[in-house]
């Protein structure tokens, strides 16, 4: 029991928690290169190999390179996806339109304009 003591422990534990945050991070940095529209092939090529070969430095390059877009890349990601799946059908939308023409918010000109807005005729 003697042979490692807690603080060894807690070094180790240490150390692992470092290890995974900065695989975690390059892995987040690869994911943005291979995401970036902006990059020709080529230049995700040669991104992805300085990643893997010079880790540190390519990650303190490419933070200073393009670190400000990323958050930028990540967000029109993000709401570009919840665009496509968040959509509400038109079947939804007709039916939003019907209650509020039913509660007398919408007049049957409104509620029939936009119902062909939605429909797209």
């Amino acid at each position: 029991m003697d042979d490692y003591p807690l603080l060894d422990l807690m070094f180790t534990m240490l150390w692992f928690y470092i290890i995974v945050a900065w695989l975690w991070f390059l892995i987040s940095l690869m994911t943005d290169v291979l995401r970036s529209r902006d990059l020709s092939g080529v230049m995700k090529a040669l991104w992805m190999l300085f990643l893997l070969f010079v880790p540190f430095i390519a990650a303190v390059v490419y933070l200073i390179a393009r670190g400000d877009s990323m958050n930028e890349r990540r967000l029109q990601e993000h709401f570009h996806q919840a665009g496509v799946a968040g959509r509400p059908s038109a079947a939804d939308e007709i039916s939003k339109l019907a209650a509020l023409r039913d509660s007398g918010a919408l007049t049957d000109d409104e509620f029939a304009a936009q119902k062909s807005r939605v429909l797209g005729v």
